[in-house]
């Protein structure tokens, strides 16, 4: 595989993105784009973009505030109907004539759910790893405690100290507390460091945290504990709300869809699978027990593999 790597300017903001594909391919190629989560970047990518390259242009960009794409400093940037604004221009410059199959995890996810709910042109299927629907989640955070529970690390990562906590010691928190899979054996010591010198570029903490920070609704604690009110500096005083205040946003969407979910998740319940089709009529749930999160680094030729069936079923 032969990477490329470039820049394209959507709406005044550099987007880095790495690309591949057959180097012989006699006519147009079908796109397929990945969106990575927190607190990754194209790299997650890896084995995936290998795979799928044989035989498809594959795109994989940085998010914005990420490694080599720029990083606004402005929040309102990050508020999640901008961040689909500018994904699904993106999508429209790199595939102006046909429509991709768009894969996405975590805070990629978080993304493509909704841009394949209002930019469904652009999108010929879905495939969603270990991202939770936001109507599903939002319900779950309503009604199961064990989910404001997994959802309390957020409280830390836009308090003031969000980018202290994750920067100190090496980037121990993120090392430590959030790149944890039930494979032990992925990130291994050449990983991490490859992923330290990504957090290393000036501003991509701050951009990382970003994300978090424009949420427009997050549940209290689950510990009860009393709000920090210099908090505020870096979030609104509407973000955090109690549970009667939360809305339940009503996403549908009516292309093809993959899930393909890690049940060891230290993020999401499994319960954010329950409902689903009433949300995404058309779509296909492949859950891996024994894996977290991280599931296209623990269960990567599976994941190739689930993808691949997904994609040539759809044609």
């Amino acid at each position: 595989m032969t990477l490329t790597h470039n820049h394209i300017r959507i709406d005044d903001i550099n987007i880095h993105y790495v690309e591949s594909g057959p180097q012989a391919a006699q006519q147009p190629l079908e796109t397929i784009v990945f969106l990575h989560g927190f607190p990754e970047f194209w790299g997650t990518w890896d084995k995936q973009l290998a795979f799928f390259s044989q035989h498809y242009r594959v795109i994989a960009p940085d998010l914005p505030g990420y490694n080599l794409s720029d990083k606004p400093n402005n929040i309102a940037f990050y508020a999640l109907p901008n961040l689909i604004n500018v994904m699904s221009k993106l999508i429209a410059a790199l595939s102006p004539d046909r429509p991709v199959t768009l894969v996405a995890h975590d805070w990629g996810g978080a993304i493509a759910w909704p841009l394949a709910a209002f930019k469904p042109h652009l999108i010929r299927q879905l495939v969603i790893l270990n991202a939770a629907h936001p109507s599903t989640f939002t319900r779950e955070m309503i009604n199961n405690p064990h989910q404001r529970s997994k959802s309390d690390y957020i409280h830390q990562l836009i308090g003031k100290d969000g980018e202290n906590l994750l920067t100190q010691d090496n980037y121990r928190y993120l090392t430590n507390n959030i790149l944890q899979c039930e494979n032990g054996t992925f990130f291994t010591a050449d990983v991490i460091a490859s992923y330290r010198q990504v957090w290393q570029h000036p501003g991509a903490v701050n951009g990382m945290l970003q994300y978090y920070r424009a949420m427009p609704q997050l549940a209290a604690k689950e510990t009860l504990e009393a709000p920090d009110e210099s908090d505020k500096r870096t979030t609104s005083a509407s973000q955090i709300k109690p549970t009667s205040e939360i809305n339940i946003p009503n996403i549908r969407i009516n292309i093809p869809t993959l899930v393909l979910w890690g049940e060891q998740d230290l993020a999401f319940v499994n319960e954010n699978l329950n409902g689903l089709t009433d949300y995404v009529p058309d779509c296909t749930i492949k859950r891996f027990p024994n894996t977290s999160h991280w599931i296209q680094h623990e269960q990567p030729d599976e994941v190739n593999l689930a993808i691949n069936e997904f994609i040539n079923s759809s044609k």
